[in-house]
């Protein structure tokens, strides 16, 4: 496989950006003749981070279980310590969050970003949560030379712009980078002949749902079954129906939340249980676990970690979810800095 973008540490882009970006200088002026004037140091008391966040809407449930959870702990632990060293400067400079609420609706998002550049003049963007508005962001923050770290969302249709996108970082693992690559190897492995595919009817699920095809492909495994999943459809028992009759060995849900959960219940309720099923992202989250108990036993998810994998994601995981409840735990975008995992396949 393909060496893919190195991953920066988020503290050494935060330093980096402000000397790119966002932040005033001095130019430097002389008095008449030949008598130079040293020009008094740049003065900054703030880095300002801004976010169009899916605060409500459908995508909510992303941002409160994936990195929302991230922020709110990282920054008050770096602000308690006096905020990140930035040499230019000669001191810690704290963080501020400036977060608008896009809605779950990608119009919103990009009238937001650039609101947070061109009014806000925040230093840089992070990103929102889905594939769809990040691949919106990107070439807007690439326009103002504002760097843009994303998060939760992929990115398989930017990878082809990444070298026309100089201030676009991606965290996070996607469809063709670690995730679908793997399982296909992993469900051929098994012995893996046939699948059913669903996906929802956005960027995310297209991406998802064109890459399953080549992989699958790949390794032998034929597709019965290729739904498209609209937004806002309510009754999924058809779909968990059709891939009943089409005895395929795999499901797939390539699709967030509001698709995973109503087919997984659909599915539990009509007695629906193949050889394999990966639900996601939505079967990673702690709240999937809490709605559907040991019914979710085997299902796989796409996640970035276990505790096993090394002492330092086991203390992350600590630090994270001390105090927290179940249902905002997750192994996906809480640790966006790792490759991706995939498990619990009963093939």
């Amino acid at each position: 496989m393909k060496k893919k973008l190195l991953l920066i540490p988020l503290a050494l882009l935060l330093a980096l950006s402000l000397v790119a970006i966002g932040c005033p200088t001095t130019t430097p002026t002389t008095t008449p003749a030949t008598t130079p004037t040293t020009p008094p140091p740049p003065t900054k008391d703030k880095i300002v981070v801004g976010m169009a966040r899916s605060l409500s809407g459908p995508l909510a449930p992303i941002e409160s279980s994936g990195f929302g959870p991230v922020y709110k702990a990282w920054v008050p632990e770096v602000n308690a310590d006096g905020g990140i060293y930035v040499e230019e400067y000669g001191k810690k400079l704290p963080i501020e969050l400036k977060i608008y609420d896009d809605k779950s609706d990608t119009g919103t998002c990009v009238r937001l970003t650039e609101k947070l550049i061109l009014e806000d003049k925040v230093d840089f963007v992070w990103s929102s949560d889905s594939t769809a508005e990040i691949f919106a962001q990107a070439s807007i923050a690439n326009k103002y030379n504002y760097l843009f770290m994303t998060f939760e969302g992929g990115a398989t249709t930017i990878t082809d712009s990444l070298y026309s996108l100089p201030y676009l970082f991606i965290n996070l693992s996607f469809s063709d980078w670690y995730q679908l690559p793997v399982f296909a190897d992993m469900l051929a492995a098994k012995g893996a002949e046939t699948a059913y595919v669903t996906y929802i009817a956005d960027l995310h699920g297209i991406e998802y749902a064109g890459v399953a095809g080549n992989e699958f492909n790949r390794v032998g495994i034929k597709i019965l079954g290729n739904t498209s999943l609209p937004p806002d459809l309510e009754d999924f028992a058809l779909v968990i129906k059709d891939a009943m009759a089409s005895k395929a060995d795999v499901f797939c849900c390539f699709g967030y939340p509001d698709q995973v959960l109503p087919l997984t219940g659909t599915a539990i309720a009509l007695g629906y249980n193949p050889k394999a099923m990966i639900m996601g992202p939505g079967g990673n989250f702690g709240f999937y676990h809490t709605a559907f108990g040991p019914a979710t036993e085997g299902i796989c998810a796409f996640a970035t970690f276990n505790r096993k994998q090394s002492p330092e994601m086991s203390a992350l995981a600590d630090k994270l979810y001390a105090g927290q409840p179940e249902d905002v735990q997750n192994g996906w975008g809480q640790t966006s800095f790792g490759g991706h995992w995939i498990s619990g396949s009963r093939l």
